[in-house]
């Protein structure tokens, strides 16, 4: 069995991946830990130019890459067979396709709880993996914001 757990390094990354851990414990499975990083942007809008932030989104995408790799480690180290991958895209699309080319049985995801006005105007990525995907989604619950 293979679980994609998508983070995006927030607070309650730690949560999901304590969940994905005893999942992998019990199913036996092997994990793919996935952080969608930003698309690049179309337009830039910086008076430096784009060289200048090419160098900085190649550093964000390191550092989130090593950051990743982090994550992955201390799962192997509780002896998950676990890999890591930094894609690039709009979320539900590139973690929906990262799904589709490993093959996943399931998907875990925390939702943040934010309420039905933000998920009206911003969505959601766990409603979107929901109702766009094909594969079933264990959503972790991380809290709900005042509001």
């Amino acid at each position: 069995m293979k679980l994609l757990v998508a983070i995006d390094f927030s607070d309650p990354t730690d949560l999901i991946l304590r969940v994905a851990r005893r999942l992998a414990a019990s199913l036996d499975a092997s994990v793919w830990i996935v952080h969608a990083a930003e698309p690049e942007p179309d337009f830039v809008g910086y008076d430096a130019g784009p060289e200048v932030v090419r160098g900085q989104v190649a550093k964000e995408l390191r550092d989130e890459h090593r950051r990743l790799q982090k994550y992955a480690d201390r799962l192997r180290e509780d002896g998950v067979d676990t890999k890591a991958i930094l894609v690039q895209g709009p979320t539900v699309e590139a973690l929906l396709e990262m799904a589709e080319k490993q093959d996943s049985d399931l998907i875990v995801v925390g939702s943040h709880g934010r309420g039905m006005v933000a998920e009206m105007f911003m969505g959601s990525v766990s409603q979107g993996l929901i109702r766009d995907g094909r594969y079933p989604v264990t959503v972790v619950p991380v809290g709900r914001e005042e509001d």
